[in-house]
């Protein structure tokens, strides 16, 4: 017993220095969230966002192997797909048991809602977004997961709002919008073990030029954020669109 209320007690904590001050409403919430369906904030099961708890694709696979689920079967609705418009339609069952019928769950996406971050990964985003469902309805999550509500729209604002900014004048040095920006990619490339050229590759068409040092800095800060926040948040969806410019020569310049 008093293991069990040390972890609510440092879930609890985690919560607060994650997102500060939470009011006692949104602490009972999470609070039977952790009772029910034993979530960690620490392992990132839920999110806070806008006012409410988010649960997270790894929350509910990781509540999905505690309750020794006995399957998952996610397929293309092609019917209602429109692959050359990177529209997917995808159709995931959940079986809690080899007797179970299996929990049904939709997940639907195409460049309109999703990121600017994940744009041409729409495919993998209607996959996750349908086992999300079908699992949230298997064990009774009543709360919406982080990647069915399209969370990260708001940095495809502020790219487009970047793209309204005057251009810089060119240093022609090559620093791609100062030292301190080059050495913060450079770090991140280090980090998480990226493809330089891929990465550079995908910086020139992130920022609309023919070559990197067109960009304004404010083009490249706004990359080199996002690039950071993609490689935390989903390392592999980043790699599967870094491998889209293979084809392409990605040292030119």
């Amino acid at each position: 017993m008093k293991s069990t209320q040390d972890n609510f007690a440092r879930e609890l904590r985690s919560a607060k220095l994650l997102y500060g001050d939470l009011s006692k409403t949104v602490l009972r919430a999470l609070s039977e969230l952790i009772q029910r369906h034993q979530v960690s904030v620490t392992n990132g099961d839920v999110k806070y966002l806008d006012g409410g708890w988010y649960v997270t694709h790894s929350g509910l696979l990781r509540l999905a192997e505690r309750r020794r689920c006995a399957g998952i079967h996610c397929r293309p609705v092609l019917e209602s797909s429109d692959p050359p418009n990177c529209r997917w339609v995808f159709r995931a069952a959940v079986f809690k048991s080899r007797a179970c019928r299996g929990f049904v769950g939709y997940g639907d996406a195409d460049p309109s809602n999703v990121s600017f971050l994940v744009h041409g990964a729409e495919m993998r985003v209607a996959e996750t977004r349908a086992v999300n469902r079908a699992l949230r309805k298997a064990y009774g999550i009543g709360i919406c997961s982080v990647e069915e509500i399209g969370s990260f729209a708001e940095p495809q604002q502020s790219f487009r709002e970047s793209k309204k900014l005057p251009p810089q004048p060119s240093n022609g040095n090559g620093n791609y919008g100062g030292p301190k920006v080059r050495d913060r990619l450079c770090q991140l490339i280090r980090q998480h073990q990226l493809d330089p050229k891929l990465v550079k590759a995908y910086a020139t068409d992130f920022c609309g030029v023919k070559a990197l040092r067109d960009a304004t800095r404010e083009q490249v800060e706004t990359f080199v954020t996002q690039l950071a926040e993609w490689a935390e948040k989903d390392r592999s969806a980043l790699l599967c669109q870094l491998n889209s410019y293979l084809g392409q020569k990605a040292g030119a310049a």
